[in-house]
């Protein structure tokens, strides 16, 4: 986890996007959009056609029909970075925007069809991940006295619960599409790796053991049969880094935590996959790759 202006990843200067699709039966990839600017983050929408990205602080709606992007009103919140999450009905996206007043990340909701954002999360910085599929609850990673662990708190907002104890940073939780599980990233082993969780934070389990890799955002298929998440080789980053510019792979492997395989690799990271980017069907990833500017 970093700070806000951290977690956007590159400069709007720095690199072009490509917006893709991967099959996850057969790992081949496919152009959606090529952006001559930063974007980051997709999320796809339940109809299918429309994926949802954050760029220049704002949130777009891209339509796979048009190849063409609207931006999404997001009133105030014009500082949106790359944690952003879809209502379980589509009909509202919370997101993390960084408030006037000090920079720090807070949690917002606002409808999916534009209006004036809500603040969920008063205390700072707080950056969403998970939204319960009951719609009931929030999940987010936030930095409470110098310590980054996993909190959860209802839609309307009040009381925050901790979830996570454990030293260094826990990150990325998302709930299982049965609401029983919150899975997440921490770097408590040493290196960052896959954990799930009840959802009331009990039986936390290390699930991925990549002792050559640093393993961030697991996303869950619609099914709950597969999960999705993103590699950097060992060396490369520090544990608790997750960077742009970096060689990354994105794997998959099923619920138990077997038969593991890389889907593709690229060229990327911070903005590639932080957010539940599965296709409602459950077929296909969305992703970003990007190509830097010399």
């Amino acid at each position: 986890m970093q700070v806000f202006t951290e977690k956007r990843g590159f400069s709007e200067r720095d690199a072009l996007s490509t917006l893709e699709a991967v099959d996850v039966s057969t790992g081949e990839r496919s152009v959606l959009k090529e952006f001559d600017h930063l974007i980051e983050a997709p999320n796809w929408l339940p109809d299918g056609d429309r994926i949802l990205y954050n760029a220049g602080g704002s949130l777009w709606i891209f339509r796979l029909s048009t190849g063409e992007s609207q931006k999404l009103d997001t009133g105030f919140a014009a500082c949106c970075n790359n944690d952003h999450v879809l209502s379980p009905d589509g009909r509202s996206v919370g997101l993390s925007h960084g408030t006037a007043e000090d920079g720090w990340s807070r949690v917002y909701t606002v409808p999916l069809s534009g209006g004036v954002p809500r603040l969920i999360t008063p205390i700072a910085p707080s950056y969403l991940h998970g939204w319960s599929p009951d719609g009931s609850t929030l999940a987010y990673c936030a930095e409470r006295n110098g310590e980054f662990d996993i909190y959860t708190i209802p839609v309307e907002g009040g009381e925050e619960t901790r979830l996570t104890f454990a030293p260094g940073l826990s990150d990325g939780p998302e709930y299982s599409p049965d609401g029983k599980q919150i899975w997440f990233n921490s770097v408590r082993s040493g290196l960052m790796q896959v954990w799930r969780m009840n959802a009331d934070g009990s039986e936390q389990t290390r699930v991925t053991w990549e002792e050559g890799s640093n393993c961030w955002f697991p996303h869950l298929s619609p099914d709950g049969k597969q999960v999705a998440y993103i590699a950097y080789k060992k060396g490369d980053v520090a544990p608790g880094d997750h960077p742009p510019h970096k060689n990354v792979e994105i794997r998959l492997m099923d619920a138990d935590g077997g038969n593991g395989r890389v889907l593709c690799s690229l060229f990327g990271g911070q903005g590639t996959l932080n957010v539940n980017s599965w296709s409602p069907c459950g077929r296909k990833l969305a992703f970003v790759s990007y190509t830097p500017i010399s």
